[in-house]
């Protein structure tokens, strides 16, 4: 089997990449920054999401598993103190392979010659630096409403407690396939209506957004940023590819929420 690790870059997480990879190639695993199997990421979950965006050419192929050197996160089964545990889980068990919905982002350009397309793992937001953003909204090729205010995000259920959760979004359970439509700061009043709470579509269900006001868009794919004018149109639906994560052990998602949001004493115990 070939591997890769994704460090953070700090000394510790550093450390742990090293020693990781040296008993891993012991154990004859083959290091790959290329065509790995297996994904590392050691840090946190901006980690995680690097890793992601650095493999996202190979989601077919690769599987990703997280250690946190850090705060607990969403995408770490793994603490410091296990890394022994996993390099001899990873070199001797077969992993489970678990796949969750993401994001696909397809922006199109008023000249009708250009189309990026993006993957998101947690969420896409649009916004503006030029004042309000103002869009058409058509679901499912109808259209629903007109948005006006600070933008929008779309997440994933993998990212519905990230961002999309400040922004007062529902959590999701991550093999949903489904994306969620939250609004920033929506303008209602007599003369402008939104439906001025977060939308849930299934993955047979795609949104586009059309800008009414010609204004430049910055649009972030994850904590990845640019700046586009000139902008037609933004699609967003469930995304074909999906991302796989390697399992060793069981990893409740509703455990993750507890402990993350809700029982103080664990997470500053983990801190500690």
């Amino acid at each position: 089997m070939k591997f890769d690790i994704v460090s953070r870059g700090d000394h510790r997480s550093n450390n742990i990449k090293s020693t990781m990879t040296q008993y891993l190639t012991d154990f004859d695993l083959e290091y790959s920054e290329e065509e790995p199997d297996l994904v590392i990421s050691v840090g946190g979950d901006g980690t995680f999401l690097e890793a992601f965006h650095r493999y996202v050419h190979r989601l077919n192929e690769t599987a990703f598993i997280g250690i946190h050197t850090g705060h607990l996160g969403f995408y770490a089964d793994w603490m410091l103190e296990e890394v022994e545990r996993l390099i001899i889980e990873i070199a001797k068990t077969p992993y489970q392979v678990i796949e969750y919905p993401i994001l696909e982002v397809t922006i199109r350009s008023k000249t009708g010659k250009e189309e990026d397309r993006f993957l998101a793992l947690n969420e896409a937001t649009i916004k503006t630096a030029e004042g309000s953003v103002v869009f058409d909204v058509d679901i499912k090729g109808e259209h629903f409403e007109t948005f006006r205010g600070d933008g929008l995000c779309i997440s994933t259920p993998s990212g519905s407690t990230a961002y999309n959760k400040a922004l007062g979004g529902a959590i999701l359970h991550p093999s949903l396939e489904a994306i969620q439509l939250t609004e920033m700061a929506s303008i209602n009043n007599r003369v402008f209506r939104t439906i001025g709470s977060p939308m849930i579509l299934p993955k047979h269900h795609t949104c586009l957004l059309k800008p009414i006001v010609d204004r430049s868009f910055l649009i972030a794919i994850d904590h990845f940023t640019q700046t586009y004018t000139n902008v037609k149109s933004i699609q967003c639906r469930v995304a074909k590819e999906k991302i796989r994560f390697a399992r060793f052990r069981p990893f409740p998602f509703w455990n993750r929420v507890r402990d993350s949001f809700v029982t103080e004493g664990d997470r500053t115990k983990m801190d500690n």
